[in-house]
């Protein structure tokens, strides 16, 4: 991918983080400590998905610990460690050579000596026809964001792990009664949060079944309904709700990174065993764009600390062949 440079402020860095969950400040502040003096781009969300959650209590050393406050403590420890925070989106990256090339949407070009990529994830959506059009008219994918614009309502949560789970126990904060309908007879949450779920007596769960289509009001301006099959009977059935919430997984955001990077056939980027390192030399991923699997905060952070502690052996070993800003 090639990236014209002439209208562009440049930019040098030893090190640069894309992304601003618990993956991205924590590569941050140990690159800072490292005295690498990092750059990260904060990308459109900064504080990733924790900026949409709640309660946090799996957090070591807080009992409770709301998703905002606990990001707002990771940047505030980056500043403080002297990490350059961009404001910005990037547009364009450029890993053929390095210093590998990352613009921004604000006309910012970086040069950087390594990278690391942290990006999180996506939600997953459906894919109904008419989920694009009612979202924000009922059709969510954040209970957290918008629950509360649904007290005393009937609503649904489509899924069946952990983030449903939560997101319906959350709901139920406002709501009439949460359904939960998953695709399978069981649920792919923990034993917690399954068993906080069954003795919530405002939750109703239903088995085996699919959302085939969704159904608005007269006016067509809010969700009325959703109408169910079930994948055992074929039977189909009406559930009146004015709020669905889907909650179905996430897709790894790494489109600027396709074809420059090795990836599974969803999307997560690859890595070597036991590390962070890509297929490029050099570029490091870290959080949930390579991990399909455990998804929290404190796992992406200690893939922060690895990438950011194998990107300084990366340029111990690395500084004759390719000093900062020329490229190798």
């Amino acid at each position: 991918m090639t990236i014209t440079q002439t209208h562009l402020v440049t930019r040098s860095t030893r090190l640069l983080i894309i992304g601003s969950g618990p993956a991205g400040y924590t590569a941050a502040v140990y690159g800072a400590r490292a005295a690498l003096e990092p750059v990260l781009i904060q990308g459109l969300q900064p504080g990733g998905q924790l900026m949409i959650t709640t309660d946090v209590e799996n957090w070591p050393g807080d009992t409770h610990v709301l998703g905002p406050d606990l990001m707002a403590r990771m940047e505030a420890q980056a500043r403080a460690l002297g990490v350059d925070l961009v404001a910005d989106m990037v547009s364009c990256v450029d890993l053929s050579q390095r210093p590998f090339r990352v613009e921004l949407d604000g006309g910012q070009l970086f040069l950087a000596d390594s990278l690391v990529v942290a990006t999180g994830a996506n939600a997953r959506w459906l894919g109904l026809p008419d989920e694009e059009r009612l979202r924000g008219k009922g059709v969510s994918a954040c209970a957290t964001c918008d629950g509360f614009f649904f007290r005393g309502k009937e609503v649904v949560v489509v899924g069946g792990g952990n983030s449903a789970v939560e997101e319906a126990l959350f709901l139920t904060n406002f709501a009439a009664h949460v359904t939960l309908v998953h695709r399978r007879e069981a649920l792919r949450a923990d034993k917690t949060n399954q068993a906080r779920l069954f003795a919530n007596a405002r939750v109703s769960v239903v088995w085996n079944a699919v959302v085939e289509r969704l159904e608005a009001t007269a006016d067509d301006m809010a969700l009325a309904a959703v109408h169910l099959r079930d994948l055992v009977s074929g039977e189909r059935r009406r559930l009146p709700a004015e709020g669905l919430f889907v909650a179905i997984g996430h897709d790894p955001a790494t489109a600027l990174f396709r074809g420059q990077l090795e990836m599974d056939a969803e999307g997560y980027i690859l890595t070597r065993p036991d590390s962070t390192a890509t297929s490029v030399p050099g570029v490091f991923a870290a959080g949930d764009v390579r991990d399909r699997h455990f998804r929290q905060a404190v796992t992406s952070a200690g893939m922060g600390c690895m990438a950011a502690l194998e990107a300084e052996r990366f340029l111990a070993g690395h500084v004759s062949d390719a000093p900062l800003g020329v490229a190798a």
